[in-house]
């Protein structure tokens, strides 16, 4: 294909990005993600259920609180009718002849450029966003940007903690985590990072002064309140971070642990300038399954670095780069409120979508708390914020949703131990293991091939079908591997890396990512909808586990 032929294939399917304009859609649900048109029967009546990866009952009943126990979304569509149209229509085509256009020396030499830092170590979007604000990116048109200004080094020391050049703390914290069921693994099209950072006074001693130590205990004790456990720490004086009996002993001393005061956390305080938090009616700030208002996560999604000998990393190149904030505090009772009124919303009115709130320069609001914001790759690979459309697809999974813990994915996944608190750049996916559940004998991912019958949603990773599946659809002997290793599943062959970084370059490159930002060469009709015609989805019976 010549590059004329490639340009002429690429204006056909390209949009015209609107950053500027609140609430202008060309799709009215962009909160219903691709992954929900999946089919979840195939042509020979095989039943295939990818869905309880997102809609589970974990919530109500253990009190996460997650009181969206949406397993019955296995088992239908609860859709508002303009949903039922499948709008992404990227979905459908055949990327054949793009992808072939595209050399692995090109796409290489693209996804090793970095698009976050320039030439002088300065971070490329933050300079823009301070700097030389598009006129076309400023919503309010008061010359000013109002979003979240990118600020992490991506420098990181041996417990995590991000550094800037003079060696200051910049608050973020690299986490190890197991990724996400099948979107979100590097097979599936893009490696990704996520970050934590608690607000200011998680950071400070009693004086106002910052304290590292009291910002690991702090961090720590959200840890404890996510995960439902006592957690390790390096041994620390409870006297010295604002005598707080955090390992629950009764008494102040050297404390080796933060305890989890079951079931609710109600009791264990912050330390440091945190705990007068306590002193402004905010015990309900300290409660588990609730991260503390002022908690930020940046999560860098990006293309697969691969080379023939079989090592996949992160590019240096960034598709996305994911903000979310807590901007408020809400209670279980407010929480509760939220879903029963959702639910009431999606019964008695099918017919209404969902406005969210926001716009693309100060993010768009899930109505549980957070700030969701994205900056996504222009059609010359430069970081630009998202539209309100493409922000608004974030919100349909970091909002109501039975997975999450308080609408995060990535941090209750965290792995224990000192040796979590890392980049992966310092200590990669290779060697974790897989994860037991509560469905007796089970481990997470090999349980999600046998209920999917397929390594991702759309059916369409050919690569793991060959690998882990027998002739009848069956998993093999191989996916024991998985157990104990799980980028013996997770890991891309440099052939399918280099395929996936094709086929979203095209996207890139039309600025297409409200027609459908997944990865994939083939077109999918016969494993997604182009219109969902009955309200159940075939699936009979739901799958929970914790």
């Amino acid at each position: 294909m010549s590059a004329q032929a490639y340009a002429d294939a690429i204006a056909q399917n390209a949009v015209a990005v609107k950053i500027d304009q609140p609430y202008y859609v060309q799709n009215d649900t962009p909160y219903i993600t691709t992954q929900c048109y999946t089919k979840p029967k195939d042509a020979q009546g095989n039943i295939h259920n990818p869905c309880f990866s997102c809609h589970i009952n974990n919530g109500s009943d253990a009190f996460k609180p997650n009181f969206f126990a949406d397993d019955t979304l296995q088992l239908e569509y609860d859709f508002a009718l303009p949903a039922f149209e499948n709008r992404f229509t990227n979905l459908f085509l055949d990327r054949t002849e793009l992808v072939g256009a595209i050399s692995d020396v090109n796409i290489t030499a693209y996804l090793r450029q970095d698009n976050y830092f320039d030439a002088n170590g300065s971070i490329t979007l933050a300079q823009t966003l301070t700097h030389n604000l598009p006129t076309s990116w400023d919503v309010d048109k008061n010359g000013k940007w109002e979003g979240y200004v990118p600020d992490c080094q991506f420098t990181f020391d041996a417990e995590g903690f991000d550094r800037t050049a003079d060696g200051n703390y910049t608050g973020w914290r690299a986490f190890r985590y197991r990724p996400f069921l099948g979107t979100f693994w590097p097979t599936n099209g893009s490696t990704d990072d996520v970050l934590i950072k608690l607000g200011d006074d998680f950071m400070r001693d009693e004086a106002g002064k910052f304290n590292l130590t009291v910002y690991k205990v702090n961090l720590a004790i959200v840890e404890s309140l996510t995960h439902f456990k006592d957690v390790t720490i390096d041994a620390v004086n409870e006297k010295s971070i604002g005598g707080i009996d955090i390992d629950g002993s009764g008494k102040l001393g050297i404390a080796t642990k933060v305890a989890f005061k079951a079931p609710y956390g109600i009791g264990m305080r912050y330390v440091g300038k945190a705990k007068n938090y306590l002193q402004d009616n905010t015990l309900k700030k300290v409660a588990r399954g609730l991260f503390p208002d002022g908690t930020q996560f940046l999560h860098s999604v990006r293309y697969i670095d691969a080379d023939k000998n079989g090592t996949i990393a992160m590019a240096p190149r960034i598709k996305e780069l994911r903000w979310a904030k807590k901007i408020a505090y809400q209670n279980y009772g407010q929480l509760e409120n939220v879903a029963f009124n959702e639910i009431k919303e999606r019964h008695f009115f099918p017919e209404r979508t969902k406005t969210v709130q926001g716009d693309a320069e100060r993010g768009l609001y899930n109505g549980l708390g957070w700030i969701y914001q994205g900056f996504i790759e222009d059609a010359q690979g430069e970081l630009r914020p998202q539209n309100y459309e493409e922000t608004a697809y974030c919100i349909g999974c970091h909002g109501n949703l039975g997975a999450t813990t308080d609408t995060i994915f990535s941090f209750a996944r965290k792995l224990d131990g000192n040796e979590s608190w890392l980049h992966w750049s310092q200590k990669g996916l290779v060697g974790i293991s897989d994860r037991n559940i509560s469905i007796e004998g089970e481990t997470e991912y090999v349980h999600y091939l046998k209920a999917n019958g397929a390594g991702d949603e759309f059916r369409g990773n050919d690569e793991i079908k060959a690998k882990f599946f027998d002739a009848n659809g069956s998993l093999n002997t191989k996916a024991e591997a998985i157990k104990a290793d799980i980028t013996q599943l997770i890991f891309p062959s440099y052939e399918r890396a280099m395929q996936l970084n094709k086929a979203y370059k095209i996207i890139v490159d039309e600025q297409s990512f409200i027609k459908g930002r997944d990865a994939h060469v083939k077109p999918l009709d016969d494993t997604v909808f182009k219109r969902i015609e009955s309200d159940e989805t075939g699936i009979k019976t739901s799958i929970s586990y914790k």
